[in-house]
């Protein structure tokens, strides 16, 4: 059989327009040692002309699961057997809506429907809690995207709330009031994991917390500074050329893992998580000066301070890889594969165990919103065709 009659019957196969003499023949094709050699050319062509977005519907673990189901439909039909990426060329014309293989069998569904269901965990939301000063915990709505401190109350920053869900009533201004307070009090707002809220401090800087995180402050601030104190992560937009003249030279100093960042007005963004090799501090706007024990130092805008407990140096970076929590997105353009996958199990609250053959010194690529579901987010991972996945309960299993 010449080269354009395979190509035809190859071509025709996979848009399903075989009449049931040319079946036959494709059928004998399969089977036949002349013609293995160019239907392996044709089928390799067809995966590399597949985008890369649409090859990402399709992980390489499920690949090889597929590829495990195909071979005993084929050896139950006498076919010879192609190379995986001939199997993973036939699977990605199937997700691309091409019929290929038996649709009778029911695999096919089967097995995407099993892997889909084992990781497509939902993001992660608005969800936190306000500890007040007596100890009493508020359970803050997941409708609401933050609070304010504002004229004596804490109150909810924006969102729509049932009226039986409100914990505090409504101010004269018929806002959804949290909390009332009686005078100075110290509050703290955290998040679990699989959670992010916004919080706005009675100075008017603005705090975004990412999951599993928490941020104690006062609900005014007294005296010579403006002191908060953080775990985990946090950026912030610090008030200054709005401020009255006392408050303004107020210094603005956070606290996080064993450091102080002091600022007057500034963009910054702090990852202290305890699961981390140090604390780093990265500064979008303005100057900040880092302080841990007798180390100190002053970071620029594209900075970063990096501190693990013995020593402070200073790195330039990509900004917009550190941010892009708080964009709603993960950002892993050469992102370290391990910190990255430490930030996905925190939004969608899964434990992550590596197997031996995993690298340590990996990059993860691509990007992808936040708001997709934990499946959407392998896939993209697994396109890079350096590690695999699997799920067993809550617990993620990569491999090399």
């Amino acid at each position: 059989m010449d080269q354009k009659k395979i190509e035809y019957l190859h071509k025709a196969y996979l848009e399903g327009s075989l009449d049931p003499v040319e079946m036959a023949e494709w059928d004998a094709l399969l089977k036949s040692d002349l013609a293995e050699q160019p239907v392996k050319l044709f089928m390799e062509e067809t995966w590399h002309s597949i985008l890369p977005e649409e090859r990402m519907m399709l992980s390489s673990e499920e690949s090889g699961r597929l590829y495990d189901r195909i071979i005993s439909q084929a050896r139950k039909k006498s076919v010879r057997l192609w190379p995986k990426i001939a199997v993973a060329a036939a699977v990605a014309s199937i997700t691309l809506g091409v019929w290929f293989y038996t649709s009778d069998s029911g695999f096919l569904k089967g097995e995407r429907d099993g892997m889909a269901s084992a990781s497509d965990i939902a993001p992660g939301k608005n969800r936190a809690t306000l500890t007040l000063a007596n100890g009493q915990t508020v359970a803050l709505s997941d409708g609401k995207t933050g609070v304010v401190v504002d004229h004596g109350l804490v109150r909810y920053s924006s969102g729509t709330l049932s009226s039986g869900s409100l914990k505090g009533g409504t101010d004269t201004a018929g806002r959804d009031v949290v909390h009332a307070l009686a005078g100075v009090e110290m509050l703290r707002v955290e998040t679990p994991r699989g959670g992010t809220y916004q919080v706005v401090l009675a100075d008017g800087t603005h705090v975004w917390l990412n999951a599993a995180s928490s941020l104690k402050f006062p609900s005014k601030f007294m005296g010579a500074e403006r002191r908060v104190q953080i775990t985990g992560e946090a950026y912030f937009e610090v008030a200054s050329a709005s401020l009255p003249g006392r408050m303004k030279k107020q210094p603005f100093i956070v606290e996080s893992a064993g450091q102080e960042v002091t600022v007057l007005g500034t963009h910054f963004n702090i990852n202290g998580y305890s699961d981390e090799p140090a604390v780093k501090t990265t500064l979008m706007e303005g100057s900040v000066r880092v302080k841990s024990g007798t180390n100190v130092r002053t970071i620029r805008p594209g900075e970063q301070a990096v501190n693990n407990g013995a020593e402070l140096k200073v790195l330039k970076v990509n900004t917009a890889l550190v941010t892009d929590w708080k964009e709603e997105a993960f950002n892993l353009e050469g992102a370290d594969f391990r910190v990255a996958m430490r930030e996905i199990a925190r939004w969608y609250d899964i434990e992550v165990v590596y197997d031996k053959s995993v690298p340590q010194d990996i990059e993860a690529w691509g990007w992808i919103s936040r708001k997709s579901r934990l499946s959407s987010v392998l896939n993209l991972i697994e396109n890079s065709g350096q590690v695999k996945f699997r799920f067993e309960g809550k617990k993620l299993y990569v491999y090399k």
